[in-house]
Order: structure tokens, then sequence, then C-alpha cells
């Protein structure tokens, strides 16, 4: 049994987040992936924890590529890069526009090796256009995009929760843009023998993603829409044991708030003049929390209480922290968490791929590479002598940075 990808060839020119998220997740589909670096590495080896020499962030999202380094402001770098390219399916870079022509390796120069390539380009404001050159990172495209804008008034118009948030929401929805883009370039070269370039941008992925933009753009007043923190979305409870659990989804809305009525068996508080109006429920949303809170009370389990909400069409889920969930039931039976060499005589614990394929088999996990590991490998895959390997060591095209005694 194949991987869906299995035979698919990716040079990888990505670095800390988007880029190699998408690369990654194209990895776990099978195919190989060949991760070039400067002689400055990707900084996302610099991410904490360290379990000795390797970053367990970067092992995240780059085990199972082999990675080679190379200084590409040597005509000899460039070379290699074409040959690469000529055997490649797929280049994945996210430089910001314009970096990889400045070095004769943008995609018109590297149709010429490989007329059938696909080229991804990720980048924060896309290939074209008046941003094209702006630098960009999560924080600031999801401040560009509305995100934390949404979210921020959301809270209560405090942007306190925005500065704390601890994930790079538009790094990976802008990787998983990437992985769908290449996949539909792959398709396309499967039916018409043509390749082409895919032009991924990070503001524009945080829009497509955004299931509230209609919303934002429309002069219509939705009722019962949550904008403050006075009316959560999704209100958290405590169970008799002290367990947090939250329900799904706010019962300002009218046709949700008759749900919990029906979940509650509390027909009587459809006509409570507190909670008669969305604006009412709104307003008086601590005694409505409190009704929903002292009903939740009577139940001594998640289980018991998820039978009677389930009944009303609604969804509870208990607040659990990372090593909860991967110490469920579920995690165990689903195999959502994999174990990866952490390259320090260990193993780290990563996500496995969320995908289940009745036909085909993905690929184990695969080492995480330190800086230039599979320089010889690739270049001897390529023809070159050892003779040859060394000179590019010794004059500075290829760089090696392996901890001794990694083999």
């Amino acid at each position: 049994m194949t991987a869906p990808l299995d035979g698919v060839k990716i040079v990888d020119f990505t670095r800390v987040l988007a880029g190699p998220h998408c690369t990654k997740q194209l990895r776990d589909l099978g195919a190989s992936v060949v991760k070039i670096e400067p002689p400055a590495p990707d900084t996302g080896r610099s991410g904490q924890p360290h379990v000795g020499p390797m970053s367990l962030y970067f092992a995240q999202q780059n085990s199972g590529k082999r990675a080679v380094s190379f200084d590409l402001n040597f005509v000899e770098a460039q070379d290699i890069v074409r040959q690469l390219v000529a055997e490649a399916d797929i280049v994945v870079e996210n430089f910001r526009p314009g970096t990889l022509d400045g070095f004769g390796l943008g995609y018109q120069d590297l149709l010429a090796v490989n007329p059938t390539l696909i080229m991804v380009s990720i980048s924060g404001y896309g290939q074209t256009g008046p941003w094209r050159s702006r630098p960009a990172f999560a924080p600031t495209v999801q401040a560009e995009s509305g995100f934390t804008e949404i979210i921020s008034r959301h809270y209560g118009d405090t942007l306190t929760s925005v500065e704390n948030d601890a994930y790079n929401h538009a790094d990976v929805y802008t990787g998983l843009q990437g992985v769908i883009a290449t996949l539909a370039a792959l398709a396309h070269r499967d039916r018409t023998g043509e390749g082409q370039h895919v032009d991924v941008a990070m503001v524009h992925s945080m829009l497509a993603v955004n299931d509230r933009v209609s919303y934002e753009l429309s002069d219509i007043d939705v009722e019962g829409e949550p904008l403050a923190l006075s009316a959560p979305e999704s209100p958290v409870f405590e169970l008799p044991d002290g367990q947090l659990i939250t329900i799904a989804a706010s019962p300002v809305a009218t046709f949700v708030f008759q749900r919990y009525c029906a979940m509650m068996r509390r027909n009587d508080l459809l006509l409570d003049i507190r909670f008669i109006t969305p604006d009412f429920r709104r307003e008086n949303w601590a005694e409505l929390h409190a009704e929903i809170r002292d009903w939740v009370l009577t139940f001594r389990t998640i289980e018991e209480l998820e039978a009677q909400v389930s009944e009303a069409g609604l969804a509870v889920g208990t607040i659990r922290t990372v090593s909860e969930i991967a110490e469920s039931e579920w995690a165990t039976e689903r195999g959502a968490i994999r174990e990866v060499d952490d390259r320090a005589g260990g193993t780290a614990r990563v996500p496995s791929p969320p995908w289940k394929f009745s036909a085909g088999e993905l690929p184990p996990a695969g080492l995480a590479p330190f800086q230039g590991e599979h320089n010889r490998e690739v270049l001897a895959e390529l023809g070159l002598s050892d003779e040859q390997i060394d000179k590019l060591h010794d004059t500075g095209v290829m760089i090696d940075n392996v901890p001794p005694g990694v083999s």
C-alpha cells in the first residue's frame, strides 16, 4: 500500500511556520521533501523548548524532511538548486515576493529546467499589488485582516486577549490553504500536463477562513449577535466535581435560547420578561447564566449532562488541557498523538496526521533533520562525487551544522 502522494518530490525553501506547516502536511501525505536552508538557519530551530540540540517546535513542523543547506550567493549553490528542481514536482517558498528572482531562481527561471513545475509561493499580501513587499508575521496579518478587531470587539473592546494570544492562526491557516492549492495544482497537472505558479496570501487566507465576513460586510443587524463578553458565545459552567464544561452556542440568539429551554425542560423561561428578546437576554445575562448554571449542577457527570444537551440539538465539551486530550480514550483509539525521535536519545510527542485513508498507508513520522544533515546524501543522488562535495563544503557553498555523533 502506498501513501496518496508517494513519488511526489518537493523542494522546500520555507521557514518558521506557514510554509513548513504546508510542506509537513504534504510530507505526511507521502511526498518526499528536501528542505533548503541558507547559512542562517530556519529561525524555527530556535523555538523553545529544546531537547539537547533539537527544538521541539521545529521538530513538529519538519520531521520526516531531509535537510540541505547552501549559500545561494554562490553560483554553484544556484546550480545545485536547479538540479534539484529539474527532478522535482513542486517548489514551495515563503520568502518576500521577488527574493528568489534575485538569485535567478524565480518561477520563470525554474521553468527553463522543469517546464511542468508547480511553484507555491506563500507571502503576507501576495505576489502582486501595492502591499507585496511588506513584511508579514502572524500577529500583523491577523491585525490587517480584521481578525484582531473582531476578537477584541467580542471580548468587550479590550485587546488584552488578543495581545496574549499564543497561537499563530494566520500561519497555520495559510499553511493549510497552501496544501489545498498544491493538491489542486497537482490534480490540474495530472489532467492537463501543465504546471503553474500558485500565489497564496496570508491576509487573503484569513479572510477566507473567517465565517463572519459576510455579516461584517452587510448592514444587517443579526438578532442575538454576541459582540461582547457580557454575552459569551459558548458559556462555561462547572460540574459538581469541579470539571469545567462549555455548551455551544450563545442563548442570546432566539433559536438557540429555545433549545436551551427545551434542554433544561424550562419552557417557562420563554415567557420570562427578563429573557423575552435577545437584547433583554444580553442585558440580563448574569441571571440567565445563573439559571443554566443551577441546572448544570444537577448532573453528576459530563456523560449524564451530554445526553440531555444532545437531545436538544446542542453540544457540550469538557475543557481539557492538551495533555488531557492526549491521554484520553479517544486519542488512544484514534492514534491522535505519536512519538518522534527527539535526536537526544528519547522521544517527543507530536500530533499525528489527522487523516484516515481506506486505501493507502501514510509514512512513519521520520526524524527532524539538523541543518545540512542530508547534504552529502542529496548531492550524491544528483551525481556529485565525494571530491566535488568536499569542495563545496570547503569553499562555503554548503553548510553543515550537525552535532557530533549524530548518525
